[in-house]
């Protein structure tokens, strides 16, 4: 059987070292979830938390098997876990992400002349309950908002800002998830205005009312182009890592 863990301390040993916000997310009983197979004594452990899971601890098939409704990012600890992944969804798409260096010191001031060039046409609005309203019109620019659990626990707890051209939101970045001491990134713009600066432009924005509020803007990158420009605006790359991408509805063995 696997259970959800709510004293998430018992669980705290087996995610050491691994520097994820997400994780902190669930550790810190935030937003998202813990999953073990063994309530008094866990030895493997599942987060999960928007479309995101990470496995740690000793491989557990049960806790792999019992995946999450919908479309799963698989995130193994080890070697051990990746194999019992493809084992479990051998149709699981295996890729490669890039973490991103959590102790960025920014540069505010050319962070806002990053922002200070925001096109004639385009406004920059944060996101309040209207614009929450607005960014659940398009596939887009939802999953700015979507990992939580409803608009008050958005409006409490996230963050975001987005560029708004004719009344409709074209791009935006804001926290794709919240833990205690910050943010993580989330960023898209629309496929019409890509190429414009405009990611540049509101990820400025956003890490700046971050720093002001004394929260560290997180930052992980699905591919290349994001590890660009998180170093456009002051990241380090760290280092790649294996995940798993499993569709919404998949047989195992």
């Amino acid at each position: 059987m696997v259970y959800e863990i709510k004293d998430t301390s018992k669980v705290k040993e087996i995610f050491k070292g691994w520097q994820e916000t997400l994780i902190y997310s669930c550790l810190q009983n935030v937003m998202g979830k813990i999953y073990v197979t063994d309530l008094k004594n866990p030895k493997s452990a599942f987060a999960f938390v928007g479309c995101f899971g990470f496995f740690a601890g000793e491989p557990n098939r049960e806790l792999v098997i019992n995946k999450p409704d919908g479309f799963v990012i698989m995130v193994p600890q080890d070697e051990a876990w990746a194999k019992l992944i493809e084992e479990c969804f051998p149709s699981s798409k295996r890729v490669i992400r890039y973490a991103i260096k959590k102790d960025t010191n920014f540069d505010k001031e050319a962070l806002q002349r990053e922002v200070s060039k925001l096109p004639v046409g385009y406004e920059l609005k944060q996101i309040d309950s209207d614009i929450y309203d607005k960014c659940l019109e398009n596939p887009v620019t939802a999953d700015f908002v979507s990992s939580f659990e409803s608009k008050e626990q958005y409006l409490k707890m996230g963050r975001g800002m987005v560029i708004i051209k004719d009344g409709k939101i074209v791009a935006g970045a804001s926290s794709y998830t919240r833990y205690n001491e910050g943010i993580e990134i989330e960023v898209d713009t629309v496929e019409s205005e890509r190429r414009k600066h405009l990611a540049t432009i509101v990820c400025s924005a956003l890490i700046i009312n971050c720093l002001d509020e004394g929260l560290y803007p997180s930052w992980d990158a699905q591919n290349m182009s994001s590890v660009h420009l998180a170093e456009k605006l002051g990241y380090e790359f760290d280092h790649e890592y294996v995940a798993y991408e499993v569709a919404s509805y998949v047989r195992t063995h």
